[in-house]
């Protein structure tokens, strides 16, 4: 299980993320949510180890996380797979090879700085881009990718490291709806089928609620929901969100949830 005890992080005055605990099962489907500026990123990134906890624990099992180093942070970070809202791919180089790149800690270093490949790795790579239906771009340069292919790229890439926790920091919220969809139901898909969690930060409810077991609100660096979808009420909501609670239902979340604001009725 993945532990995450009384975890801050402070930029000078500002308490970011605010002592934080959470529990997180194996084989579940996370959603982080609530506003712009809540803590979201920076607790994934804390738990990833790119950024430093000022205060708190995070623990995988007997592993201490937030003491790793070296090697063993290295050996994390390929357990913990990130991705990002923007991708993080290399341009210029093809898809299989951007896939690769997630293999780079089960490779030798003389095989990887040249891409001398091994058999095993490259066809390791093709079937994840076979598994989200894109082993047909695998030569294809990645710059010339629509955005939703792009990230279907990165998603191949975070699971060829074969991790046991997968970290989407808003994957799909420079995408279309259309888009946004097809991503989801690949990291829901990787969720179900071969059991990987996945903490994913989102900033649609409708999304959120779609396709998440579990959603954990944050507001103010501080966690102020955790439960099922189903138990996200309208006062809940407001708590997270404020006046752009209407802003970010792309669907109405059902009888007696989220009714009219008194200030959307009168704009």
């Amino acid at each position: 299980m993945l532990a995450i005890e009384h975890v801050s992080k402070v930029y000078g005055t500002t308490r970011a993320v605010d002592a934080v605990s959470l529990g997180i099962t194996p084989g579940q489907f996370v959603g982080v949510i609530g506003r712009s500026g809540a803590g979201k990123s920076t607790l994934l990134r804390m738990i990833n180890r790119l950024g430093e906890p000022t205060e708190g624990r995070i623990r995988f099992g007997d592993i201490d996380v937030t003491a790793l180093s070296g090697p063993a942070l290295r050996d994390w970070r390929r357990r913990c797979a990130m991705i990002f809202q923007q991708f993080n791919l290399v341009g210029r180089l093809d898809v299989l090879n951007n896939v690769l790149m997630g293999r780079l800690a089960h490779t030798s270093a003389w095989r990887a700085f040249p891409r001398l490949w091994s058999r095993e790795d490259r066809a390791i790579a093709l079937s994840a881009l076979d598994q989200l239906d894109i082993a047909g771009l695998a030569a294809q340069r990645a710059e010339d990718l629509s955005g939703g292919q792009q990230q279907r790229v990165a998603i191949c890439r975070a699971l060829v490291q074969e991790p046991d926790i997968i970290l989407a920091d808003e994957p799909v919220a420079s995408l279309d709806p259309r888009n946004a969809k097809i991503v989801m139901d690949a990291l829901l898909r990787i969720n179900k089928h071969f059991g990987i969690t996945v903490l994913c930060n989102l900033h649609s409810l409708d999304l959120a609620r779609t396709y998440c077991d579990r959603l954990v609100g944050m507001a103010q660096g501080r966690v102020v929901f955790d439960d099922v979808p189903a138990a996200l009420t309208e006062e809940v909501a407001r708590e997270l969100y404020g006046m752009e609670a209407h802003e970010v239902l792309d669907a109405d979340l059902g009888p007696g949830l989220l009714a009219p604001m008194p200030s959307a009725v009168a704009a």
